[in-house]
């Protein structure tokens, strides 16, 4: 499970099982990276979490492409480079509050202004055991009090 939890400084938070694999690493190195899933790699993230690194190389079982200390996935269209600020116990998972301290996206992804166009990466979504595909802008922050020619601008700009 993850989420934004402040945006400046950036951070964001992930709750982990304490009897996953990755539990005592993430307590031990304090760093973890978020790997953003397009729809190209829906079938080895959800091989990942279905099975455990004590039991298989889940690199050599799903082909992905380890970077950068073996946790930046290549494939993966986006990754958040984050460092534990606080460990917070929940019960059976534990909340770690992390520092957004790097990120990386793919080249194609970056429009003609350097900037993210996230409808290029074919980002997926988990929610109670179903994997969804996100798409089209909706709309933006702020568009319900927003003037009307204001509204039709911006919409224009997410399309």
């Amino acid at each position: 499970w993850a989420g934004t939890v402040c945006s400046d400084p950036p951070m964001l938070s992930i709750s982990v099982r304490k009897e996953r694999f990755s539990h005592h690493i993430l307590l031990e190195s304090g760093e973890f990276v978020v790997n953003l899933v397009g729809r190209e790699q829906l079938q080895a993230a959800d091989y990942c979490g279905v099975r455990s690194g004590r039991d298989t190389d889940k690199w050599k079982d799903t082909g992905l492409t380890p970077e950068k200390a073996n946790v930046v996935i290549a494939q993966c269209p986006l990754y958040l480079a984050c460092k534990t600020q606080q460990v917070i116990e929940l019960g059976s998972h534990d909340l770690f509050i992390a520092r957004i301290a790097g990120m990386g996206v793919r080249e194609e992804l970056l429009d003609e202004k350097g900037r993210i166009d996230l409808r290029r990466a074919g980002l997926t979504a988990y929610s109670h055991g179903v994997y969804y595909a996100l798409g089209d802008a909706m709309a933006f922050f702020g568009y319900s009090v927003a003037a009307p020619e204001v509204r039709k601008r911006r919409m224009r700009e997410l399309k």
